[in-house]
C-alpha cells in the first residue's frame, strides 16, 4: 500500500500528469492507480488486508502505463486515490461510482452516503481527474496533435469467485 499522505489533501495530490507535453498521439490514463486512502475515510470499515487487493486499485498497472508513457513519449494521467473512495472510470450517475459492494466485498464506509458526502467524494478525486485529461485533449486538439486516449488497467484472475481465462484484454 502507498504511504500514508496528510488527511487534508491539495485537488494536486489526487491527480498526477506525467509528461504532460508528450510528443505521441497516445495520451494513457490510469483510472485505479492507487489504493490510497486519505484519512478521513479511514479504511472504509475494510480489513487493512483487503485494500491491497483488486478491489482498492488495479495491481501492476501504473508501473505499466509509466514504463508505456516513457517508451512512447506519451502523456500519463493517473487518480492516486483508490477507487473504494471513488471509481473514476465509471460516470457520475453510476450506482458503482462509490461502490457499496466491491466484487463480493461490503464496503461498510460507503453504505448510506448524504448527497453533500458523494459531491465532496466527486470534487475530491473524480473532477480533478476527468479535467486534467479534458485540459491535455483540448490542448493537444487546438494544437492539431493527433490525440488516442487509451486506459491502462489490470485484471484480476479471478472475479466473484470465478477464474478468468486472459492474459490481457483489449476493450473499446
Amino acid at each position: 500500500m502507498e504511504k500514508a499522505r496528510p488527511a487534508s489533501l491539495a485537488l494536486s495530490d489526487t491527480v498526477r500528469v506525467t509528461n504532460p507535453g508528450g510528443s505521441s498521439p497516445f495520451v494513457l490514463t490510469c483510472d485505479h492507480a492507487s489504493n490510497f486512502l486519505p484519512a478521513e475515510f479511514g479504511t472504509l470499515g475494510l480489513a487493512v488486508e483487503d485494500l491491497s487487493r483488486h478491489i482498492a486499485w488495479d495491481p501492476g498497472a501504473l508501473p505499466v502505463a509509466l514504463r508505456m508513457a516513457e517508451a512512447l513519449d506519451a502523456t500519463l494521467v493517473e487518480t492516486r486515490i483508490s477507487r473504494l473512495v471513488i471509481d473514476c472510470n465509471r460516470p457520475l450517475d453510476a450506482p458503482d461510482l462509490v461502490p457499496p459492494v466491491s466484487e463480493t466485498t461490503a464496503i461498510p464506509g460507503n453504505t448510506g452516503l448524504s448527497e453533500k458526502q458523494r459531491a465532496a467524494r466527486v470534487a475530491l478525486s473524480w473532477q480533478p481527474f476527468h479535467a486534467a485529461i479534458e485540459q491535455i485533449v483540448d490542448g493537444r486538439l487546438a494544437r492539431g496533435q493527433e490525440t488516442r486516449l487509451v486506459s491502462v488497467h489490470s485484471f484480476t484472475p479471478v472475479y466473484k469467485g470465478r477464474n478468468r481465462p486472459w492474459h490481457i484484454g483489449i476493450i473499446h
